[in-house]
């Protein structure tokens, strides 16, 4: 079987969620005998390079890709990775109009359009998530049964990896880890600095720093209290980054949404304590192991900062993770989905 994987074009610069799935299900995908095609801007994909083309992220960035794959009948996956705080019919509203400013002024575009159409022109949608299936459909229309889930996933070594390096380097240990981004509204790194700074728990904020005011003020507001630590941006295979989640006693994502955030299971097969937002389906991947926070809320990041760090460690978490969501396991299940795509 031959698969061409792609995503939008920004992922090489920003090397998001998106990005790290695309890579990661390549690799793994290679050990069970499919041939991968890396779409970029230099090569070209006809009907007969591949059997399938899978696309990782719906929206602006992929669709015009999707449009020229439809003209030519390749059968295409599409992993939206879409999640919103948007209702359904907050949703289905914005895609009447849209419809109707196509017909009326053509060349008219909106993301959720978009979003739509490429699920419209694919064989199989493959959310993340229940949560994110339920979304595509009942906001865009999708079938139940051109629904298949395919988790998110992380690599094994982070169940290897050990504090020592990030210990020895900036002596720290037992703190609360975050890792992402530094300026985006989604990330919510302004409320959790406010939580931090009215504790003395120990913190490191790892993160790319945009160059925006917003990133500006949140990183010289963390960098003025002396308990947190605030580092531009840590390469995804370093061992710093990996030693950095074992040497740390939890990790806090408190994000608008995730699905579920590729980096809280990274900390969490190396085994630190998760405190997560509850929305985009986080619940599917931790359970009831993990400590959910209203991310509107300053005073509950805090509490649940504070709850996790409190706790016993335990390995259950890590075990779970280990056990149901390695990209071993997710490569697995996207083979299926394959099949599923070109048996119909």
């Amino acid at each position: 079987m031959w698969v061409a994987l792609l995503t939008h074009p920004a992922s090489s610069v920003f090397r998001g969620g998106p990005r790290v799935q695309l890579e990661q299900t390549a690799t793994e995908l290679k050990t069970l005998g499919v041939e991968i095609v890396h779409v970029t801007g230099e090569n070209q994909v006809g009907p007969r390079d591949v059997d399938l083309v899978h696309i990782f992220g719906a929206g602006m960035g992929t669709y015009h890709v999707a449009r020229a794959l439809r003209l030519q009948s390749i059968p295409m996956v599409v992993s939206p990775i879409y999640i919103t705080r948007r209702s359904p019919m907050q949703v289905r509203a914005v895609r009447g109009v849209d419809r109707m400013m196509r017909r009326l002024f053509p060349g008219f575009w909106t993301d959720y359009g978009m979003i739509a159409e490429m699920c419209d022109w694919s064989k199989i949608v493959a959310p993340n998530t229940d949560e994110e299936g339920a979304l595509l459909r009942h906001a865009f229309g999708v079938p139940q049964d051109k629904l298949m889930k395919i988790p998110n996933g992380v690599e094994e070594r982070f169940a290897h990896a050990s504090p020592d390096l990030f210990v020895r380097e900036y002596g720290m240990k037992d703190f609360v880890l975050n890792v992402g981004h530094i300026g985006p509204a989604r990330k919510n790194i302004r409320r959790l600095v406010r939580a931090l700074e009215t504790t003395n728990i120990p913190s490191v904020i790892i993160g790319r720093i945009e160059e925006t005011e917003e990133a500006r003020q949140i990183v010289e507001r963390a960098r003025r209290h002396p308990a947190m630590l605030v580092l531009d941006h840590l390469d995804h295979a370093s061992e710093m980054l990996a030693s950095a989640y074992a040497a740390a006693r939890v990790f806090v994502l408190p994000s608008l949404f995730e699905t579920p955030g590729i980096a809280a299971l990274e900390a969490a097969l190396a085994g630190a304590s998760v405190v997560i937002t509850p929305h985009g389906g986080t619940r599917e991947y931790f359970d009831d192991l993990a400590v959910y926070v209203d991310p509107y809320s300053v005073a509950d990041i805090r509490r649940g900062i504070e709850e996790a760090f409190g706790k016993v460690q335990s390995d259950t978490l890590s075990w779970r993770v280990g056990e149901r969501f390695l990209w071993k396991h997710v490569a697995a299940r996207t083979l299926e989905v394959y099949r599923q795509a070109l048996s119909g």
